[in-house]
Protein backbone atom coordinates (compact mmCIF):
# COMPACT_ATOMS: atom_id res chain seq x y z
CA UNK A 1 0.00 0.00 0.00
CA UNK A 2 1.50 3.09 -1.16
CA UNK A 3 1.97 5.61 1.75
CA UNK A 4 -0.36 8.84 2.30
CA UNK A 5 0.93 12.23 2.86
CA UNK A 6 -0.78 15.47 4.73
CA UNK A 7 -0.92 18.24 2.49
CA UNK A 8 -2.14 21.86 3.00
CA UNK A 9 -2.57 22.97 -0.44
CA UNK A 10 -2.72 26.90 -1.71
CA UNK A 11 -5.03 27.99 -4.61
CA UNK A 12 -5.18 31.97 -5.94
CA UNK A 13 -7.32 31.81 -8.35
CA UNK A 14 -6.79 35.85 -10.43
CA UNK A 15 -8.83 34.84 -13.22
CA UNK A 16 -13.21 34.53 -12.73
CA UNK A 17 -13.24 32.01 -16.05
CA UNK A 18 -11.10 29.63 -14.18
CA UNK A 19 -12.82 28.82 -11.08
CA UNK A 20 -15.36 26.37 -12.88
CA UNK A 21 -12.18 24.22 -13.54
CA UNK A 22 -10.85 24.59 -10.47
CA UNK A 23 -13.75 23.21 -8.64
CA UNK A 24 -14.39 20.11 -11.07
CA UNK A 25 -10.63 19.39 -10.58
CA UNK A 26 -11.28 19.77 -6.71
CA UNK A 27 -14.04 17.55 -7.08
CA UNK A 28 -12.71 14.62 -8.96
CA UNK A 29 -9.84 14.52 -5.88
CA UNK A 30 -13.02 14.66 -3.22
CA UNK A 31 -11.65 11.60 -1.70
CA UNK A 32 -8.47 12.81 -0.68
CA UNK A 33 -9.87 16.21 0.67
CA UNK A 34 -10.33 16.49 4.76
CA UNK A 35 -11.24 19.79 4.18
CA UNK A 36 -11.54 23.03 2.41
CA UNK A 37 -11.99 26.53 3.15
CA UNK A 38 -12.77 29.60 0.63
CA UNK A 39 -12.02 33.34 0.71
CA UNK A 40 -13.06 36.07 -2.26
CA UNK A 41 -11.32 38.45 -1.86
CA UNK A 42 -13.11 40.94 -4.01
CA UNK A 43 -11.26 44.35 -3.54
CA UNK A 44 -8.45 42.13 -5.06
CA UNK A 45 -10.71 40.27 -7.56
CA UNK A 46 -8.60 36.95 -6.43
CA UNK A 47 -9.98 33.96 -5.01
CA UNK A 48 -7.91 32.14 -2.24
CA UNK A 49 -8.89 28.55 -1.63
CA UNK A 50 -7.11 26.28 1.42
CA UNK A 51 -7.21 22.61 1.07
CA UNK A 52 -6.19 19.98 3.15
CA UNK A 53 -5.32 16.44 1.58
CA UNK A 54 -4.44 13.23 2.69
CA UNK A 55 -3.15 11.37 -0.34
CA UNK A 56 -0.29 9.29 -1.81
CA UNK A 57 2.48 12.09 -3.37
CA UNK A 58 1.57 10.46 -6.96
CA UNK A 59 -2.04 12.18 -6.30
CA UNK A 60 -0.89 14.98 -4.73
CA UNK A 61 1.42 15.86 -7.54
CA UNK A 62 -0.91 15.61 -10.21
CA UNK A 63 -3.86 17.54 -8.65
CA UNK A 64 -0.97 20.08 -8.06
CA UNK A 65 0.08 19.84 -11.67
CA UNK A 66 -3.54 20.06 -13.15
CA UNK A 67 -4.42 23.40 -11.06
CA UNK A 68 -0.90 24.71 -12.49
CA UNK A 69 -1.55 23.94 -15.82
CA UNK A 70 -5.14 26.65 -16.03
CA UNK A 71 -4.39 30.12 -16.97
CA UNK A 72 -4.95 32.35 -14.09
CA UNK A 73 -4.62 29.83 -11.36
CA UNK A 74 -1.61 29.17 -8.83
CA UNK A 75 -0.98 26.70 -6.55
CA UNK A 76 1.85 25.88 -3.74
CA UNK A 77 1.51 22.57 -1.54
CA UNK A 78 2.71 22.52 2.41
CA UNK A 79 3.82 19.09 3.59
CA UNK A 80 3.50 17.65 6.86
CA UNK A 81 6.50 16.52 8.52
CA UNK A 82 6.26 13.23 8.97
CA UNK A 83 4.48 10.81 6.47
CA UNK A 84 2.46 7.79 7.29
Amino acid sequence: MEESRVVLLGIMVEKTEAVPRVNGLLHEYADCIIGRMGIPYREKQINIISIVIDAPQRVISALSGKLGMIPGVSSKCLYAGKQK
